[in-house]
């Protein structure tokens, strides 16, 4: 059986309207600097993936959840906490889904919804 073609995910990217101050807050959050760090593009690698910020033609905090990155924690509760002091807001409190599988989301103070994940049961492939 051929691999598949398909390596796994790589980046997700936030629309943001003040790509400076979305730059400061998601470096607070996530405890770390830019890799990348430019006005049409800032990237973060956060665990070995990429979280990358875009400047939005049109600013807007209204957003459209049809798609949710997880970004995977080992302690829901205290990060989702952090989260909501450093700005973000409350969409999804942390909750079981099942088993041992917690997840909750938050929104960013330019309305991009932001998810947790804890699942102990998820392993990265080599």
């Amino acid at each position: 059986m051929d691999k598949s073609k398909i390596l796994g995910l790589r980046t997700t990217i936030y629309k943001v309207g003040d790509i400076v101050e979305a730059k400061n807050w998601y470096a607070n959050v996530f405890k770390t600097e830019p890799y990348y760090d430019q006005p049409y593009y800032v990237g973060f690698n956060i665990g070995g993936y990429e979280l990358g910020l875009q400047p939005e033609e049109r600013p807007s905090t209204e957003k459209i959840e049809s798609v949710v990155s997880y970004w995977g924690v080992e302690d829901i509760q205290s990060v989702y906490n952090d989260f909501i002091e450093a700005g973000a807001t409350e969409n999804e409190k942390p909750y079981n889904v099942g088993g041992e599988l917690m997840t909750a989301t938050v929104k960013d103070p330019f309305g991009n919804v932001i998810g947790l994940i804890y699942n102990p049961y998820f392993q990265l492939k080599d």
